[in-house]
């Protein structure tokens, strides 16, 4: 049980997500401050969080105490004047820009120029939120997993105009929640959403050229991968996995390392989203078949490379891409990691091959990226 600490730390938007994370916040010890534009939700908060530290309880993972100062350091807020105090607010509202931008004009209005404003967005380029601020210099994402009270990964994305201090500070108190916190730059999808696409997009193209979502998840499971990319496309559920996809294709031109594959489509359209709905590509689980470690190899390859092209466009480095596909994905390596294991020529070898059968409009798909050629 940690006393109360520190500054304090605003939340708004009190979806699953939002009140994920005043969760982690209250229970690390900061009095959090939280709110939402829908008052059920605000009425509602503290009994949420009271049944999900409950549970913890009855799991045998938390105290009865604990939960006392947990929800101690809880208070909810009827509007934004009593966010003046904190020296971090971050907002996990709905994943629209204008939405954003004008909740942190309005909060810009009522707080000093000292307090930092995250989004917890995904998807939207943090230079775009803060382009309409007073203070850009601010404005920075701290992107959490969810459930937020057990992923340990936390991406940090400034955008060119952040203060090193905020920057800084935002470190700081996040770690001081507990978690790992990866800096990344300003781009689509950030370090895990997109580097994370070769996963599924690759076993999709795998499927479309005659194997089986069997089989392909057999070899990524005995390559060390807790679940293969159909059994996480079943769990995340199709519809969502879709939508991520587009948006990141969408964000990064339509270029084919995003290319949305027919099958996931029609995944979607069929209502066999996964998990969910009873039914996937491979859920309910059957046994999986002999495994082909080719697959395995083509697989991350492509991880290796779009990782590689991320790293290309600065703003990271090889040890923060391989940590935050670990803790973001629970990957038993990172694409670096797994670059060295296999080797560059190996890796090139594979790229290559893999252009020289692909459709011509996916050839440039496996165009290898300048730091596997150096």
């Amino acid at each position: 049980m940690h006393p109360t600490i520190g500054p304090k730390i605003g939340i708004i938007g009190l979806g699953t997500m939002g009140l994920g994370i005043a969760q982690v916040f209250a229970q690390a010890g900061f009095p959090t401050i939280v709110t939402d534009a829908y008052q059920p939700a605000r009425a509602n908060a503290r009994e949420r969080m009271e049944q999900a530290l409950n549970a913890r309880i009855a799991s045998g993972k938390l105290t009865p105490e604990a939960r006392d100062a947990t929800l101690a350091n809880l208070h909810i807020a009827e509007s934004l004047t009593e966010f003046a105090a904190c020296a971090l607010i971050i907002e996990a509202i709905v994943e629209r820009l204008d939405a954003k931008q004008s909740l942190f004009a309005s909060l810009e209005a009522v707080i000093p120029a000292s307090t930092i404003l995250a989004t917890n967005t995904s998807s939207i380029p943090v230079a775009s939120i803060a382009s309409t601020a007073q203070c850009p210099d601010r404005i920075l994402a701290l992107h959490f997993f969810n459930p937020p009270t057990a992923m340990k990964l936390v991406e940090l994305a400034p955008h060119a105009g952040t203060s090193d201090a905020a920057l800084t500070l935002a470190r700081a108190i996040t770690e001081a929640a507990g978690k790992t916190t990866i800096q990344c730059p300003d781009r689509p999808g950030f370090i895990v959403n997109r580097c994370a696409r070769p996963y599924y997009g690759e076993a999709l193209a795998l499927l479309a050229e005659g194997h089986s979502a069997e089989e392909i998840d057999a070899a990524m499971m005995a390559a060390g991968y807790r679940l293969g990319p159909f059994a996480l496309i079943d769990l995340i559920g199709a519809d969502i996995n879709l939508a991520a996809t587009e948006g990141l294709s969408a964000a990064m031109q339509n270029h084919p390392r995003y290319h949305v594959f027919p099958a996931l489509k029609a995944q979607v359209a069929s209502g066999n989203l996964g998990r969910k709905s009873g039914q996937g590509f491979i859920h309910p689980a059957q046994t999986l078949p002999k495994t082909n470690p080719e697959i395995a190899l083509r697989i991350e390859s492509t991880l290796i490379n779009e990782a590689a092209w991320l790293l290309n466009e600065g703003g990271t480095a090889p040890d923060g891409i391989d940590t935050a596909m670990k803790l973001g994905l629970n990957f038993p390596r990172g694409p670096f990691e797994a670059l060295a294991q296999h080797t560059a020529p190996k890796v090139l070898a594979t790229l290559q091959s893999l252009a020289a059968q692909a459709p011509a409009n996916l050839k440039p798909r496996y165009a290898p990226a300048p730091y596997l050629i150096r």
